[in-house]
């Protein structure tokens, strides 16, 4: 299969028959911030989860739910509200790739750190038992739904070092500033946008340094389970920005459990054990969530004083940078039921000069009006035990 080519979808044996038991479709109204090129990933990985589910691929769904057969949808985006998913065709996880959140905030980073007190704005729908539970398994920092609340929190912050202002919305690291000092603080959070804030809040951490991400997750498609632990990588795009590069991910067959038979650093099996502290924590404090995908990125780095710190960022509960190669993964336990783990990739490389390895799978290939020339790609291979 030549590298440059999108691969067309391997077909289960339902696919096979012939005969299609749904489809498979792309949900893309609730993603302003995502670009051309994501919304072009989404398409294919869309039309690799029809040939895992043996479905029709479908193309774009216009949010009427009229199917006389199972739709299975693939949104760009979280999808707000059970009302919405069920106007959808969602009423469970076995219906998306992706997730269902009850508040527009919930499925963003404000959900990560509390308030910085009692009496800070607090949206409907709010956990502070939330905050609480995954105390111990994220960085120090603070959430804020107005301005002067995040001024407050950021202040408490500096007196312990730079502070990292991240936008709610913000994908692949896009939307953060790290301040030194109030002055920056304040005219950093000046310049957002107050209502984004009042909707979807804003979050303020301990910036950290010489970090590695860890990517750890889960996702569910049908009968198959795959849970993975990796490291993402960082590159330059066009514009000469540090940006996601994409994801080295050592993925099981089964839950978190069978993840942890396999070989991890202790580093890695710290960040898996946080993972499952948020993920746990989130399905609990929040009614009316649920998600097949849950991917959590965590942070391990060192302070202003070097001492190592560890916790999770946020969550995806979206098809997210390493959703090719969840995909994948999925595709090879379906084709052989004895695989119990496998490695998998998915690397994103900016310029005209990029070509892919002749075995990837390609996802994206081309200019985009806002990233310009970008390769997307997904790689996979054996795991072989130590």
């Amino acid at each position: 299969m030549p590298g440059s080519v999108i691969a067309e979808p391997r077909l289960s044996p339902v696919a096979k028959t012939g005969h299609a038991a749904g489809e498979v479709v792309v949900y893309r109204r609730e993603s302003g911030e995502r670009a051309a090129h994501d919304h072009a990933t989404c398409s294919q990985i869309a039309r690799r989860l029809a040939a895992l589910k043996g479905y029709a691929f479908g193309g774009e769904h216009d949010g009427e739910d009229g199917c006389a057969i199972h739709r299975y949808v693939v949104p760009t985006g979280t999808v707000v509200g059970v009302e919405h998913a069920h106007s959808l065709g969602i009423h469970s996880e076995h219906d998306l790739f992706g997730g269902v959140v009850p508040y527009p905030f919930v499925g963003t980073k404000s959900i990560t750190h509390p308030l910085v007190a009692p009496d800070a704005r607090a949206p409907d729908g709010w956990s502070a038992e939330f905050g609480r539970d995954v105390r111990d398994a994220v960085l120090e920092g603070f959430s804020a739904f107005n301005f002067d609340d995040a001024v407050r929190a950021g202040c408490d912050l500096l007196a312990c070092g730079p502070v990292r202002i991240k936008r709610a919305l913000g994908i692949g690291g896009n939307g953060q500033v790290v301040v030194r000092n109030v002055r920056a603080l304040q005219g950093t959070l000046a310049n957002l946008d107050a209502a984004e804030i009042e909707s979807y809040g804003i979050a303020l951490e301990q910036d950290l340094v010489d970090v590695t991400t860890y990517s750890v997750g889960q996702v569910r498609v049908d009968d198959l389970v795959a849970t993975y632990c990796g490291t993402q990588c960082v590159t330059r795009n066009n514009h000469g920005d540090t940006v996601y590069g994409g994801s080295q991910l050592l993925v099981a067959r089964g839950d978190f459990d069978a993840l942890l038979t396999l070989d991890h650093s202790p580093l890695a099996r710290r960040a898996i054990a946080q993972a499952r502290v948020y993920d746990e924590a989130a399905l609990r404090c929040f009614p009316g969530l649920f998600a097949s995908r849950r991917n959590y990125d965590v942070a391990n780095g060192s302070d202003r004083h070097g001492r190592q710190r560890s916790g999770v960022l946020e969550q995806s509960w979206r098809v997210g940078g390493a959703s090719g190669a969840e995909v994948e993964a999925l595709l090879a336990f379906r084709e052989d039921p004895a695989l119990a783990a496998v490695r998998a990739s998915t690397t994103e490389v900016y310029g005209d000069a990029a070509t892919p390895p002749p075995d990837a799978i390609v996802y994206f290939q081309g200019t985009d009006a806002r990233a310009g020339p970008l390769l997307k790609f997904t790689s996979i291979a054996p795991h072989v035990h130590a």
